[in-house]
């Protein structure tokens, strides 16, 4: 597959793997850093994958070449221009979390609170009140039960917290229903479907466990090819 089809595939979504000991997180870049770029309150990232090199970037944290590093919930912009660098990348990967060495990042004393407002909407959307699925699971459900119902069929009602149409010829939504917590309280899902964020929305679809797209990207759970209905 060719690399540029690669780089459209890596959506935010959602949250990165994580050891047994920890809530598995879905959408991880993770790499060795080639270089490192401070600009405004941002830190960039180059990242090597293993088997492609690509940008990244999180509230301004302290890491060098050669550290080893995981940017976790990353929300691809692309033909990103930095008006700080006088800089436009193919793509950057913007990201709210970052580990470096296997440990939680320092912060700089210049960092944002946050990733660019737009990676993250589901911030403002209310979970309050959702109803499960008749017959179907809640999100934290499908995250404690992942062996058991891999490869089959999954049904959850929940809010659209992001939303990216038409990667790969797919709709990519991510739904919330205030149900788990961090690391668990996210559901990412392919469709044909269309959403907004905000919208409360019933998918079906066959769940996959530790999907690898490659170049370092990886979803711990997906909803794959999902009935989507707005509700």
């Amino acid at each position: 597959m060719p690399r540029s089809l690669l780089l459209t595939l890596l959506v935010l979504l959602a949250f990165p793997l994580r050891s047994a000991a920890s809530p598995a997180l879905q959408g991880e870049i993770r790499g060795k850093v080639v270089e490192t770029i401070n600009a405004a309150t941002y830190t960039y990232v180059q990242v090597d994958t293993g088997s492609a090199k690509v940008w990244a970037a999180a509230p301004q944290f302290t890491v060098k070449a050669g550290d080893s590093v995981a940017l976790s919930d990353a929300m691809p912009m692309p033909n990103y221009h930095s008006k700080t660098l006088n800089r436009t990348f193919e793509v950057v990967y913007f990201s709210g979390r970052a580990t470096v060495n296997g440990a939680a990042a320092v912060v700089g004393t210049g960092a944002a609170t946050a990733a660019p407002a737009r990676s993250l909407p589901g911030l403002a959307v209310d979970l309050s009140n959702i109803a499960r699925a008749p017959g179907g699971q809640t999100v934290a459900e499908v995250h404690s039960g992942r062996a058991a119902l891999s490869g089959k069929s999954v049904s959850v009602r929940g809010r659209v917290v992001k939303f990216n149409a038409n990667i790969m010829g797919r709709n990519w939504v991510h739904i919330r229903d205030g149900s788990g917590t961090e690391g668990s309280n996210n559901l990412t899902v392919t469709s044909a479907g269309q959403a907004k964020v905000g919208d409360l929305v019933l998918i079906s679809g066959r769940l996959a466990v530790d999907k690898d797209f490659g170049s370092g990207y990886r979803y711990a759970l997906l909803v794959e090819d999902a009935k989507l209905t707005v509700e």
